[in-house]
């Protein structure tokens, strides 16, 4: 009878690991059915398409926008700038002596040069073509030091979606802990926890991450660590409220009996069963990410001056109110991929929430 029992309680334990031991009557998986469900949101599903292309482009902005050609002959040698770059970027190699001295290739004058379609890096200064309008050489005009905006605007992708999905993996990290801490444990723990919540959820963000940006140099590294150590509480929240559900179910009470450790639990049998509801905060998480290093960058306690963001991109627009397109082109780009991730967050609420589901 007791070798039956504990068989059974370890079915059921087999029953809560990974993701797909939650299954419909079909023997799809919860994850399964939630791809199913999240493809008929037709929003959701073409933001992630948008996202997963802006992905490419910020991977690839090398590729694209910069003053490194693709094949180069000098002084008879033939050269790959833009691949070497990359390799210079991974650390598996550096640039060779006769090309260490200068930064603009085009000073070179090689014998041949293949250079990207956007042939200027986001930081080229061209003095005397600052304030172009949009058009000719420059298809969405220049700023006040002559560098390219449409080349700034794609390096920027790079910038904006680093600091947004590092952010929030960082929210993610801190949440997911001292939200599990408080729901598993309870008693004067979650007490304690959850007044630290509220206490910090009473602090205005953009301010806590202003007063935060003022103790360190301007750096992506430390704007990064800021909004995410400033984004956490709703995570842990959302977190110690799915804990203190599943806490309850059989299957932990059945963990708990064959002597499986609060940390296994919690980790193994409870967190895949909790994890999706966690998942729709990220993805606006992403969003307000980005907005905050925009509002950071435009007020000059953000990223270093030579990083190209779209929030500095608009910050040169206070010089000149004149120069509309630097205004227009990185709004509309903050906007979009805020609206692409808000769009995401529906769709991933409506495919992750079973109460959603046919309606």
């Amino acid at each position: 009878m007791t070798v039956t029992v504990i068989q059974d309680m370890d079915k059921e334990i087999e029953r809560s690991q990974g993701f797909d031991e939650l299954e419909s009557s079909s023997g799809e998986s919860f994850w399964q059915l939630a791809w199913k469900e999240f493809r008929k949101n037709k929003p959701g599903l073409y933001s992630l398409y948008m996202l997963g292309l802006m992905a490419l482009m910020a991977i690839g902005a090398d590729l694209i926008a910069g003053n490194k050609p693709y094949y180069m002959v000098y002084n008879g040698e033939t050269y790959f700038p833009v691949l070497r770059q990359y390799a210079v970027y991974v650390g598996i190699a550096d640039w060779p002596p006769e090309l260490r001295s200068r930064k603009n290739f085009k000073r070179y004058n090689p014998e041949e040069v293949i250079y990207p379609p956007i042939p200027y890096a986001p930081n080229e200064i061209q003095l005397s073509e600052k304030y172009e309008r949009p058009g000719g050489g420059h298809l969405l005009g220049t700023d006040r030091l002559g560098r390219d905006v449409l080349a700034g605007l794609i390096h920027g992708t790079r910038y904006s979606l680093t600091i947004g999905l590092v952010s929030v993996g960082i929210s993610m990290i801190i949440g997911l802990v001292l939200g599990a801490v408080a729901g598993f444990l309870g008693g004067w723990v979650d007490l304690f926890l959850s007044r630290i919540f509220e206490l910090w959820a009473a602090i205005p963000p953009f301010f806590l991450i202003i007063t935060a940006a003022a103790f360190f140099p301007p750096s992506l590294f430390w704007i990064m660590i800021i909004i995410g150590f400033t984004g956490w509480v709703g995570i842990a929240r959302l977190t110690r409220s799915q804990f203190l559900q599943v806490r309850s179910f059989d299957y932990v009470s059945a963990a708990k009996a064959l002597g499986c450790s609060n940390l296994r639990t919690m980790a193994v049998h409870i967190l895949p069963n909790a994890i999706a509801p966690i998942l729709i905060p990220a993805a606006f998480g992403v969003a307000g990410a980005i907005l905050a290093e925009s509002g950071l960058s435009f007020l000059g306690i953000g990223v270093p001056a030579e990083v190209i963001t779209w929030g500095s991109l608009l910050a040169g627009a206070r010089s000149n109110i004149a120069a509309w397109w630097l205004v227009v082109v990185p709004g509309f780009a903050i906007f979009a991929t805020v609206t692409l991730y808000n769009l995401l967050g529906d769709g991933l609420r409506d495919a992750l929430d079973p109460r959603q589901r046919g309606q």
